[in-house]
């Protein structure tokens, strides 16, 4: 396991005479803020609102900005409109309950199912001139609408952060998958220099990338708390609040139409896209790029039509989530390939072997495919695996008996398996305050000892003990004497977001060349030996990132309904990835084994919904996460190529499994499934819709 230097976790920090803050948080969705009534506070109490900040009253590093505290406009429920600070927690929310907060009401919009300009955060339009004709002609034509709900994600600990004060410096500790990006928005909200900040990350844990930006908002507030007080000031929210307001993997909708030629293949396809990105809406324009590009699939189409959106609404701020984008949208296109293939009775494996992109085909986004596309072996590798032909031809057969029945006889378990190909790219489509840079430092100490710093570490040791092999390897240094500095923001190179899978190829390639370098130097001169490495795309790389350099998978799921509960109950997951150069098989199937049980669980977990606003009390008390707990067999293939660079893979069992998941529940009961999270409910409604059919 890697070794790296731990702050530990936010609940283990305890300073001396260290406060607590408690978020006022606004009772109604849209408004204007009038006034916060309090009780009388003590000298030992304070009152913090957006009139106290002494710098931005927004979080500018974010487009659109947001801000810290809520000065008038209400947003959403639970938008923070003050803070409490105080020595004792329990005494913070027995004066929050005492609190009135007035907001002078105005109408609210929860959903995207009508909206205006003003709502518009970002659209993507692609057109081809000659798609009217494909559909005018005849043609196999199906058009359906796919829906995903809002999802969340249990962390091993809540959102939070400490702000404190080191000689002259203001300290924040916080776990981030963007430190920089704290540091940039808490002196942007101190009205003081970048350099003035120093951010140290905790233990991250489980993140699936959800702590990109929500804890730099956190980190504000702590901050601002411990400008006006003085004294070191923790904020932790509890369960139900984090649940409550912190971000959400967002809720989209994909109508999509297609025009098929007499094989199945695709000749047109035109699709509109729709993420409710609540208030706000960060990394907005990323998200409806992704849903466009994701809503094609890995598949040819010459004829294509987009018109996305993303849009805001009077709900928390929505966030990246593992596989933002492409997981929802994958699974939009491959459900609805199922519904091709099944319609024309089509072997759903060849298929795709026949309508895969190839290199030399674009992607949406202009890029061309410069590398050879192993999708017929991924495919034929999977199928292997799971033995996918015969499994598909009986339980097509079996499907298909039951569908000429007036009623699906329940006194036996149903089954059905489904399969799926796509891609990942590593990192984010557009800059914004990411510009795509790299960065780490490498020292060789006088013990012998080596020690590795880069803010692009995260918190995936299975990527820090690849990078601590190929540093032992390269310096014949045991791994044990190979250590990470802290993620401070003093220390270590700035390296971006640590997410997507953007960190893998570039760093190892910098860690790789810094100990080579190292390896020259080591004899000649004395220790330590310090070495710096960067990198900085040019303009033309970075039109071509991250999805010149592409990691493709395959992936096939098998489901057996129960008859009593019709609860869809995962037989097994198939899955096999080209991934480059697979630095540790050992270590990258246990990354992808776990990713795949997380792809699972949002693909069958009880949904969050929001009433009025607000998430309801029965999806927070339904909320689970057994599956973890007790994960379906699951086997993992690479196909290997010693040759070629690293490439990110963590990002593909989201990309794959919930559309394979969707196709294998659809076989089973003989219909369409058009939305996730798939639950019983979701398979008792699209039975009883079969069974009211003429």
């Amino acid at each position: 396991m890697a070794r790296s230097i731990t702050v530990g976790t936010i609940e283990d920090i305890i300073l001396q005479g260290m406060l607590h803050g408690h978020v006022l948080r606004s009772p109604v969705a849209a408004g204007t803020l009038v006034r916060i009534n309090t009780p009388k506070l003590t000298s030992a109490y304070t009152l913090i609102t957006a009139q106290d900040i002494p710098g931005s009253l927004f979080l500018n590093n974010l487009s659109p900005p947001i801000p810290v505290l809520a000065a008038s406009q209400i947003h959403y429920i639970g938008e923070p409109v003050g803070l409490l600070v105080g020595p004792d927690r329990n005494k913070l929310e027995e004066l929050a309950s005492e609190t009135e907060v007035i907001v002078e009401e105005t109408e609210a919009y929860f959903d995207t199912a009508i909206f205006g300009s003003d709502r518009i955060l970002a659209k993507k339009t692609v057109q081809n001139k000659n798609i009217d004709a494909i559909f005018k002609k005849n043609t196999f034509a199906l058009e359906a609408v796919y829906n995903t709900v809002f999802q969340e994600h249990w962390y091993p600990e809540c959102h939070g952060a400490v702000a404190s004060y080191s000689y002259d410096k203001m300290l924040i500790r916080t776990a981030t998958q963007w430190p920089f990006h704290v540091r940039q928005a808490v002196a942007s909200v101190l009205g003081v220099s970048e350099n003035d900040i120093l951010v140290e990350t905790t233990e991250l844990g489980i993140h699936l990338d959800g702590k990109i930006w929500y804890p730099s908002h956190i980190s504000c507030l702590a901050a601002l708390a411990t400008y006006i007080c003085k004294k070191p000031v923790k904020i932790l929210l509890n369960r139900l609040e984090d649940m409550q307001y912190s971000p959400k993997r967002p809720a989209s909708q994909f109508v999509i139409r297609t025009a098929t030629g007499k094989d199945g293949e695709l000749l047109a396809i035109e699709g509109r896209p729709i993420v409710n990105m609540g208030a706000f809406g960060p990394f907005a324009g990323e998200f409806i790029n992704r849903l466009s590009l994701g809503m094609l699939g890995s598949y040819r189409c010459p004829q294509i039509r987009i018109e996305g959106y993303a849009i805001s609404s009077n709900l928390p701020p929505a966030g990246p989530f593992a596989g933002f984008g492409f997981s929802q949208a994958n699974f939009a296109i491959e459900s609805h390939i199922w519904s091709i293939t099944d319609t024309l009775q089509l072997n759903p494996l060849e298929w795709r072997k026949k309508n895969a992109l190839c290199k030399g085909d674009n992607l949406l986004t202009g890029i061309p495919i410069r590398d050879s596309v192993p999708s017929e072996a991924l495919l034929d590798t999977v199928a292997d695996m799971s033995d996918f032909n015969r499994k598909w031809s009986a339980y097509e057969l079996l499907s298909r008996y039951h569908r000429s029945l007036d009623k699906v006889p329940l006194d036996t378990p149903l089954r059905g398996i489904g399969i799926s190909l796509g891609y990942q790219g590593n990192g984010l489509l557009f800059e914004g305050s990411d510009k795509g840079t790299f960065g780490i430092e490498v020292t060789l100490e006088k013990d012998g000892s080596l020690l590795i710093k880069s803010s692009a570490l995260g918190s995936n040791d299975e990527t820090k003990s690849i990078w601590i092999a190929i540093a032992g390897e390269i310096l014949g240094i045991e791994t044990s004497q190979i250590k990470f500095a802290p993620l401070s923001t003093d220390q270590v190179p700035d390296s971006g977001p640590s997410c997507l899978s953007r960190n893998i190829t570039i760093i190892t390639k910098l860690i790789q060349r810094a100990c080579e370098t190292i390896r020259k130097q080591r004899f000649r001169e004395p220790l330590p030996i310090t070495v710096r490495r960067f990198f900085r795309p040019t303009k033309a790389m970075k039109d071509g990132q991250p999805f010149g350099m592409l990691s493709w998978g395959a992936a096939v799921v098998e489901v057996e309904i129960e008859p009593i509960t019709l609860t869809p109950i995962v037989r097994g997951v198939w899955l096999t990835i080209d991934g480059g150069k697979i630095l540790s098989e050992t270590i990258a199937s246990r990354a992808i084994k776990l990713s795949a049980v997380h792809a699972l669980q949002w693909a069958s977990s009880s949904p969050l919904y929001y009433v009025n606003g607000k998430i309801t009390p029965d999806s927070l008390e339904s909320y689970s996460i057994q599956l973890q707990n007790n994960p379906p067999p699951i086997s993992v293939e690479f196909n290997w190529n010693e040759n070629r660079d690293p490439k990110g893979i963590g990002e593909l069992p989201f990309t794959l499994i919930p559309g394979a998941f969707a196709q294998a529940v659809s076989q089973a009961i003989g219909r369409p499934i058009h939305s996730l999270p798939i639950t019983t409910y979701s398979i008792e409604e699209a039975l009883l819709k079969r069974e009211k059919q003429p």
